[in-house]
């Protein structure tokens, strides 16, 4: 597969979600590099690593992590022609009302969110399957373990 899935964390402590996230990608052979920048605290650094990403070749779907005040994905979405989905860590802080930050973009800035890490997975590997086959054969494949384990469930209650 020539694609990368680049996972931008705000911080190390977000590491376990991201952890999810690559699992999840593997089972779609679709590869992940963790990277750490903060739109707060290190715009600058932020912006470089961005622009190393934006010049390679390869496809990409960002997925970022960011909770609290969530900079990181309307500033990577608005410096980048490719996908970013916004997968935040959970939070009981201000009553979960800190994803609002993830869900309020301005104009022009267009992250999808996604709040569960194998969705987040799931979404970006369904924008690889529109131009890779294998990658939409292994999500037709995950679709049908998941029928059948659901019918094979519900015969237990019907037999």
């Amino acid at each position: 597969m020539t694609a990368i899935v680049p996972i931008l964390m705000g911080s190390k402590s977000d590491q376990k979600h991201a952890e999810k996230i690559i699992s999840a990608l593997e089972r779609f052979g679709i590869p992940a590099q963790i990277r750490v920048a903060s739109a707060h605290k290190t715009p600058a650094y932020l912006l470089s690593v961005l622009q190393a990403y934006e010049s390679d070749s390869r496809q990409k779907v960002y997925i970022t992590i960011a909770g609290r005040s969530n900079a990181l994905s309307g500033m990577v979405d608005a410096q980048v022609t490719s996908p970013v989905i916004a997968c935040p860590p959970p939070s009981e802080a201000f009553g979960g009302a800190d994803i609002f930050s993830s869900l309020r973009m301005p104009s022009g800035v267009a992250p999808a969110v996604m709040l569960d890490p194998e969705g987040a997975a799931l979404f970006a590997a369904k924008i690889f399957a529109l131009t890779d086959p294998i990658v939409r054969g292994k999500i037709a494949e995950m679709q049908k373990e998941n029928q059948d384990k659901l019918l094979s469930d519900d015969a237990e209650f019907n037999s």
